[in-house]
């Protein structure tokens, strides 16, 4: 369990050290992006070994209708990603489309997993997207929306999302997870 804590930790805390210590991580310069690149990749390789070991009180299984809202959060969320690569018309309309996605996701995986490594691996994400979203509204609070994407950028976003939500959910069947229940 504590290298799932560790991970989580090491994640939220590389991504909110622009935020919490703007001088520190302006006096690393260039040098900052390749170690918070390498905590970022630390913090994943954590929290994957941390999960997988994990072991600890379960208080709900998975159940058919939470196992179907998940999935359609799950094509939510990978649609918000998108979105906000694309520059699509949703992501005009929402500030954080990106910092969406995460929320959804982690929203989405605590219905189906009622453990505490789950309350712990995607609770903590959950709780730092949502700290991530106040500390940049509070940083800049005026924001302007990209300009317009071509229609190719949407269908591009769509495709895009049904693409890798069907990779997502091979990737689950091969660690042996089915997420259609």
């Amino acid at each position: 369990m504590a290298l799932l804590i560790l991970g989580v930790a090491l994640w939220a805390g590389a991504h909110l050290f622009k935020r919490l210590a703007p001088a520190q991580r302006a006096a690393l310069g260039d040098r900052g992006r390749g170690l918070i690149a390498l905590a970022i990749i630390g913090s994943v390789v954590l929290m994957v070994l941390g999960y997988g070991r994990a072991d600890g009180a379960v208080l709900w299984g998975r159940h058919p209708a939470t196992v179907g809202l998940n999935n359609l959060l799950m094509i939510l969320s990978v649609y918000l990603f998108a979105a906000s690569g694309m520059k699509t018309a949703l992501a005009r309309k929402m500030r954080h489309p990106m910092l969406a996605a995460v929320k959804t996701w982690a929203l989405a995986h605590l219905l189906v997993n009622g453990d505490v490594q789950s309350f712990i691996l995607f609770g903590g994400l959950l709780g730092w997207a949502v700290i991530q979203m106040i500390k940049i509204n509070r940083a800049a609070p005026e924001w302007t929306p990209p300009a317009p994407a071509p229609l190719k950028k949407e269908i591009m976003a769509v495709a895009g999302t049904v693409l890798v939500y069907g990779a997502i959910a091979m990737a689950h069947l091969w660690l042996g997870v089915n997420p259609f229940g």
